[in-house]
């Protein structure tokens, strides 16, 4: 399969063309609430505007401008991310706690709920994603220390990130953008969230366990038997390490103190992009005066961080040039009324779980939530209006498709995690079946008591 970005493009140049072929449409729209929403009996016809290759080529450059507030802030949050590992806190606090596990009953059985929900709280509130793979380097060989194998060291911050992505309370990488995008107040219908993240985490936990348990009891049954064998003989355990200093921990309660600031400061005085970045900024910078990090180390550092989300950027401007070719061409609405008979039905219900179907699917081919919510928000969240399904839990459909993650191997994150842990990616789709299905059972039941409660 090809990258995301030629994807995309391939998407631009389709909807160019598809400016050419299906007429301009529109629906009227009225006030309610101080929201505008879509009247579903107002749709006509009305003359388009056909995008041609000069429109085509100009498409991400426009997108790139109109999602300039969200891109810049990608970029300072990656930077930021980025020096706290490099004050080497995070690995050491793995370190510390696997000494830990050692010697105390109560670290054995809270191991691995710990570090799944501290990973799944990573995804849920500054959307950690990309950044779970270097941890791959540290819980693999942690796992085999511990008497477990490498899939349970790459389940532990791959399906706890991923986990918490998807089911996200506070990510302003899917949930407020497509709750921008949408017309909601942003992180608002927080209650619900919750409940779905500690749902999804909870699930997540209680079948490492399981698995985990199986595999000490009897290492055969592991899919990854004969590679943990040689790799016991490879790596040493990892909890030999450095130790904790005033550093480390100095450096871990700025960094909580920063999540806490944020989740207060979106809750109670309405931070948006603007704000968060700016904390994140102050973090990194405070992060690295605790830390004893050089000037030039620290900026080696952001620098990094922000490089490394620089191809997220991009796709970011991409995909919004998508919805620009659309918007001028006056054809949204057009696919709107197109798309409606498939996704309408005799219930709400229904038609939120079409909804998430058909998000699982698109997940397949764009893995950026930032992306598809560029993309498929401006589309799906009039549709909800249309099929009487509520905006909120349009975007919480749009969400839970991302649970599909770890199973797709066109992804990068699944790609590179999987290749770093030398897991081929057949042996891990084997392992995943059972709990990939768990997770489309539970994301159709979470979408039910929105529909019955018209959740917004």
């Amino acid at each position: 399969m090809p990258n995301t970005f030629v994807l995309l493009f391939a998407i631009l140049a389709l909807i160019a063309l598809a400016t050419w072929l299906v007429p301009g449409g529109k629906y009227d729209t009225h006030l309610v609430n101080g929201k505008q929403l879509v009247d579903p009996a107002s749709f006509h016809y009305i003359a388009s505007s056909p995008q041609g290759l000069v429109a085509l080529m100009k498409a991400p450059i426009k997108g790139f401008v109109e999602a300039a507030q969200t891109i810049g802030f990608v970029l300072v949050v990656g930077g930021a991310f980025a020096v706290v590992q490099r004050t080497e806190a995070i690995d050491t606090a793995i370190r510390s706690i696997a000494r830990a596990h050692e010697t105390s009953s109560v670290v054995r059985a809270a191991l691995i709920p710990l570090f799944v929900t501290l990973f799944s709280l990573g995804g849920a509130t500054f959307g950690m994603n990309e950044e779970v793979i270097p941890f791959i380097l540290i819980f693999v060989p942690l796992a085999l220390a511990l008497g477990y194998d490498t899939i349970v060291g790459v389940s532990i911050p791959f399906l706890g990130s991923q986990v918490g992505f998807g089911a996200a309370f506070l990510n302003p990488f899917n949930v407020g953008i497509a709750q921008g995008i949408a017309g909601v107040d942003v992180f608002s219908g927080m209650g619900y969230r919750l409940i779905v993240w500690a749902t999804a985490t909870v699930v997540t936990i209680l079948f490492l366990m399981w698995y985990a348990a199986r595999v000490k009891h009897n290492p055969a049954l592991s899919p990854t038997y004969v590679l943990d064998q040689a790799r016991r003989k490879e790596h040493p355990p990892v909890m030999h390490g450095d130790r904790m200093t005033g550093r480390h921990m100095a450096v871990l309660a700025i960094f909580a103190l920063a999540l806490g600031s944020m989740v207060i400061g979106v809750v109670k005085f309405e931070w948006y992009i603007e704000e968060i970045a700016a904390l994140f900024l102050s973090m990194a910078i405070v992060v690295g005066i605790a830390g004893r990090l050089a000037p030039d180390d620290w900026v080696g550092a952001f620098m990094q961080g922000a490089k490394d989300l620089a191809p997220t950027a991009l796709v970011i401007a991409v995909a919004r040039g998508t919805m620009i070719l659309a918007r001028d061409a006056h054809i949204i609405d057009t696919m709107l009324h197109g798309l409606m008979p498939f996704v309408q039905s005799s219930h709400p219900v229904f038609s939120a779980q079409k909804m998430y179907l058909i998000q699982s699917v698109i997940n397949f081919f764009i893995h950026s939530g930032t992306g598809q919510a560029a993309l498929t928000m401006p589309i799906m969240a009039p549709l909800a209006d249309l099929v009487g399904v509520t905006r909120q839990t349009a975007i919480l459909a749009f969400q839970l498709g991302e649970l599909s993650t770890p199973m797709i191997p066109t992804s990068g994150i699944t790609v590179g995690v999987l290749a770093l842990a030398r897991v081929p990616w057949i042996t891990w789709a084997r392992w995943m079946i059972p709990l990939q299905l768990i997770y489309l059972a539970l994301a159709l039941a979470l979408l039910v008591p929105p529909c019955l409660t018209q959740w917004s």
